[in-house]
């Protein structure tokens, strides 16, 4: 495929935005036949399929997918310039679409973007939350720019896969105020026992939680097992248990769920990663992300909070 004819991807994209071929012709004032002809030959020159059908559905193919994440792009970017040949101004600015692991801390995944919605530039950012192992698909894919998680992409995700190493934080217990004055004395040994929240076990972190539980001969009572951070610390707010999170944090827990820091588990850390398909960083907004972690970010975040 020389050369793309942009009317048959545009047709595609209409296509594929809407859900199906009746609803393009419905948008394009088109008769069904022009776009399904239209839309094989696209299929033809491309050399591929593009849409498989699921009953009565058309549902994009991989590479369909791949495909459709171009498009939108391509469109964006014609939108944009046909304001700025108007005269209009844009908000656009530079895009960024970045996925995050439903496992990494919602609170740590805030501040890592932070420096983005800082810039003077203005920047627009596309945030999904998915797994891990979807995620890796759309890096593979280009569907987006980056992901953030709390565990490394493994060789088995593919060779254009690249690991960027953001630094880590030292793990903390937290509690809702009476659970707090109940289990602060004696920590940790007070916390056999006690009623905990957890982490699912495909979480990174649970496994090295139970390693701490077992060193501290401390059995905690579980109360419920919650993959979702917010979701785990909503929990923890109403009193249901005693929680684990990255102590980088702990003053913005506090402050948002009003639940103290009892104590360190001593050797237990978080470590968190931009994962990208490509070694050598060419988006500036994902530059910009890597840089403001490396600078001590995690380290400055970390420091003790005054005693109070």
């Amino acid at each position: 495929m020389d050369r793309i004819n942009y009317q048959h991807l545009y047709y595609f994209w209409m296509v594929a935005k809407h859900g199906s071929i009746t609803a393009a012709c419905d948008r394009l004032h088109l008769a069904q036949p022009t776009i399904s002809g239209q839309l094989a030959v696209f299929e033809q020159s491309v050399g591929a399929k593009l849409f498989r059908k699921e009953g009565r559905k058309l549902v994009l193919t991989e590479t369909g997918r791949a495909v459709f994440h171009y498009a939108d792009e391509i469109f964006a970017l014609g939108r944009e310039m046909s304001h700025m040949l108007k005269g209009r101004t844009t908000e656009r600015g530079m895009r960024l679409n970045i996925g995050v692991s439903d496992a990494m801390p919602k609170l740590i995944a805030y501040r890592l973007m932070a420096p983005v919605l800082e810039l003077s530039e203005p920047a627009q950012i596309q945030c999904v939350e998915d797994k891990t192992e979807r995620l890796l698909t759309e890096i593979g894919l280009h569907g987006i720019d980056m992901m953030l998680a709390d565990v490394p992409a493994t060789p088995a995700s593919g060779t254009r896969i690249f690991n960027h190493f953001l630094g880590e934080s030292a793990v903390a217990v937290f509690a809702a105020p009476k659970l707090a004055a109940r289990y602060r004395e004696d920590f940790p040994r007070c916390l056999n026992g006690a009623p905990f929240l957890l982490p699912t076990h495909n979480v990174a972190l649970r496994r090295s939680l139970d390693q701490w539980f077992d060193n501290r001969q401390i059995t905690p009572a579980i109360q419920a097992e919650v993959e979702d951070s917010a979701l785990l610390k909503t929990f923890g707010a109403a009193g249901t248990g005693l929680f684990f999170s990255a102590r980088a944090v702990a003053s913005e827990i506090q402050r948002q769920y009003g639940t103290p820091m009892l104590g360190l588990a001593e050797g237990v850390y978080e470590r968190f990663y931009a994962i990208t398909a490509q070694r050598r960083l060419k988006h500036p907004l994902v530059t910009a992300i890597l840089e403001h972690a490396r600078q001590g970010l995690f380290d400055l975040l970390d420091k003790p909070e005054p005693a109070t």
